[in-house]
């Protein structure tokens, strides 16, 4: 029997291995390929809420319609990265980094005004940073393997509270109403998010006080 088309707002447990084209992997949350790119680093399951901008958009799209399976998605560099811009490479004097007692290198990376820039060249009292992303101008293949289309009401909640707010909260769901248990401070955060949960889950956002620690 054909599998359930996948949709939006379907939540799903994904795989995957991004490479660059010609076989260097870039990126992957596959414990034994992670580790020839860092034998110390843990990887962890990703869930991701299809249509919700959870992932590179292309991969969102393709995936939409697809089922359960193993896919092979090959991406052009204005669909993955986009492309290398010339305006994007920006000379600023060397004085910038002298007064801060940085001495510039090519390859290292700077955050100018929340902007992420890599060296690229120093020389003769210039230094040439470049902000175009890594990956941009590149052809990338990406690897994917849909293990399961979840189900459960509390793990879509458990993966949205890590994608919106990078914790977790004690929740119950009582018909209709999602009741999340949040110290005060944060409610006016979490709040801003009540649409999302009523159009993915239609599930009403409410809470109550975070009990004492």
């Amino acid at each position: 029997m054909e599998g359930k088309k996948l949709t939006k707002n379907d939540f799903i447990e994904i795989e995957y291995i991004g490479k660059i084209k010609g076989g260097e992997i870039f990126d992957t949350n596959i414990q034994e390929e992670a580790k020839k790119l860092n034998p110390n680093i843990k990887v962890k399951s990703l869930v991701i809420c299809l249509g919700q901008n959870m992932i590179l958009p292309a991969i969102d799209k393709f995936l939409m319609g697809k089922e359960i399976g193993r896919y092979t998605l090959n991406l052009k560099p204005e669909k993955a990265f986009g492309e290398r811009k010339r305006e994007l490479l920006k000379t600023m004097p060397l004085s910038v980094f002298n007064k801060h007692n940085i001495n510039p290198k090519p390859g290292m990376v700077f955050s100018f005004d929340n902007l992420l820039g890599r060296i690229s060249t120093v020389s003769g009292g210039r230094v040439i940073v470049d902000f175009n992303n890594p990956l941009a101008g590149k052809e990338i293949i990406y690897e994917l393997r849909v293990k399961r289309n979840i189900t459960d009401i509390k793990e879509k909640v458990k993966s949205l509270m890590s994608s919106f707010f990078r914790k977790q909260f004690p929740f119950e769901i009582k018909g209709k109403k999602l009741i999340f248990e949040v110290a005060s401070e944060e409610r006016k955060f979490v709040a801003l998010f009540k649409n999302k949960f009523k159009e993915i889950l239609n599930l009403e956002l409410e809470f109550k006080e975070e009990k004492e620690k």
